[in-house]
């Protein structure tokens, strides 16, 4: 560190420079961060690492600036400005018209429990909040700007980098560890190297987060909002749309959080319109890197610090769920059915984190792509007119679609509709043999009056169901129906029971 930048740092520490009130210091291997009332200010160290180059001043201005470019337009509230430090008198002014000696970030400063990692921690990370999670991540891959590259070529590069690192680790991580994950990467780079270099021609190469996890993810207004991109290297920033999301699944997958995983996923999904789904077989592929560079981390981390205990420890958990991500497991389909009221939903957010590759079975719910057909956010009530037999027909049409889909990329797919025709029942049926996976059908059934009463108490969901509708799909009847059935008028807890029954008594 030069001697001016120590000088500035105490001048930062100094509480005359907020007013009188002492800020707090925070400390990482590239910045220092002060932060001060509702206010944040960072500077880039003055170091150089193999990685990262910010020892001249023009560089700390540049990277700063990047920093500010590339979260501003997802984070306008917290991101500011990039200022000047400069000398007055016997100490130093943001701005001011003399030569400047440091460069400095003004952020807004929030709340740290506001960090999603936090909010996990205390178990707040609810369903609607890991949907708002996609949603947000989707919004800023949508505004990412495209890249020229080939995205089979950066992955090879990340592997060849991860081998030669773990050939030195096989104290911390094990041989046998290290063989076969080179073994099991290499073999999925092969499988989907043409997919990755066709997704690059396509517009999914961009100029991304590049540490998009937990801690990287702050509520704003009750929103999840990324911050603090990946700014010093646009080579590790520039990545495949699919790869930065597999970051923030895996460390949800790593937090115990499948649940919130899945959910995170289909919102994604979700919001991509059915674009995205062909490129989940390369989904495995990324988290088990993406797993297999946080061990790499975790031991260079601990040597460093010479705490080679606790995080040879975690190094080797991350190992062990990279090996377990890059395994092949066969899709399965599995459809949930039965009136409006009777769980549907529920029962499939359940069932999903639990079965098919990590992070579980892509859960497709009738009335979002009923919503999403019409072009309507999932919350908004549709007309009748928007419930004819065309209209549902050409609902079913794409939950077959983009099911077959995502069963083609070896996803295992949960769909949740009504299923009361029994060509829809066929249909579904059809669709899995078609596809060579098997198949289970799940029938829910409650009394009438307590579907009505369900329906009817429903409030911020997206179905449009209510007793009216319960009546006359009762009335109507389903025929013979030869799902296995589930008793919906029972507890969440049996229901789930009974399900998973039927499940694990067929095999995948």
């Amino acid at each position: 560190m030069s001697d001016t930048q120590s000088a500035v740092i105490d001048w930062l520490m100094d509480p005359a420079t907020h007013g009188g009130v002492a800020p707090e210091h925070v400390e990482t291997h590239g910045a220092h961060v002060f932060l001060s009332g509702d206010l944040a200010y960072k500077i880039k160290r003055s170091v150089r690492y193999d990685y990262m180059d910010f020892s001249t001043l023009e560089l700390r201005e540049q990277m700063l600036r990047r920093e500010l470019d590339l979260n501003r337009p997802a984070a306008p509230g917290i991101y500011l400005d990039v200022l000047p430090i400069t000398r007055a008198g016997q100490g130093f002014a943001f701005g001011g018209t003399s030569a400047p000696v440091e460069w400095v970030l003004k952020m807004r400063r929030f709340p740290a429990g506001n960090e999603l990692s936090a909010v996990a921690e205390r178990n707040a990370l609810t369903d609607d909040l890991a949907r708002e999670m996609g949603r947000s991540v989707a919004g800023f891959h949508a505004q990412a700007p495209e890249r020229a590259g080939d995205g089979a070529a950066l992955m090879a590069a990340i592997v060849e980098e991860l081998d030669d690192a773990f050939a030195g680790m096989t104290d911390e991580l094990g041989a046998g560890p290290v063989a076969a994950f080179s073994r099991l990467a290499r073999g999925a780079l092969a499988d989907i190297a043409p997919q990755l270099t066709a997704r690059s021609q396509d517009g999914r190469l961009r100029r991304c987060h590049g540490d998009l996890h937990l801690r990287n993810m702050v509520l704003i207004d009750g929103r999840p909002v990324p911050f603090d991109a990946l700014e010093f290297d646009e080579v590790l920033g520039t990545c495949d749309v699919l790869y930065d999301l597999a970051f923030l699944i895996m460390d949800l997958l790593h937090r115990d959080l499948g649940r919130a995983a899945c959910v995170t996923l289909d919102a994604w999904l979700f919001e991509a319109s059915g674009a995205e789904d062909a490129g989940l077989s390369a989904l495995p592929f990324f988290l088990g890197i993406r797993a297999g560079i946080r061990a790499m981390v975790d031991v260079q981390t601990g040597r460093a610090a010479h705490d080679e205990l606790a995080a040879d420890a975690d190094a080797r958990i991350y190992m062990q769920q990279a090996l377990a991500f890059l395994e092949s497991e066969r899709p399965r389909l599995i459809a949930v059915g039965g009136p409006s009221g009777t769980g549907k939903t529920t029962l499939a957010r359940l069932l999903a984190p639990a079965v098919g590759a990590a992070p579980g079975a892509v859960h497709l719910r009738s009335d979002l792509e009923r919503k999403a057909l019409a072009g309507v956010d999932p919350m908004t009530h549709l007309p009748p007119e928007a419930y004819t037999p065309e209209a549902g027909r050409a609902v079913y049409d794409r939950l077959f679609d983009r099911a077959g889909t995502l069963l083609g990329a070896g996803r295992t797919v949960i769909l949740d509709a009504t299923f009361l025709a029994e060509d829809e029942r066929r249909a579904v049926a059809d669709l899995a043999g078609s596809k060579g996976v098997p198949f289970a059908g799940l029938w829910l059934e409650a009394p009438a009056e307590t579907l009505k009463t369900r329906v009817s108490a429903r409030t911020g969901d997206a179905s449009d169901a209510d007793a009216a509708v319960v009546a006359r799909q009762l009335e109507s009847g389903a025929g013979a129906v030869e799902w296995s059935r589930v008793d919906a008028g029972t507890s969440l807890a049996e229901m789930e029971d009974r399900a998973r029954a039927i499940l694990d008594a067929r095999p995948a």
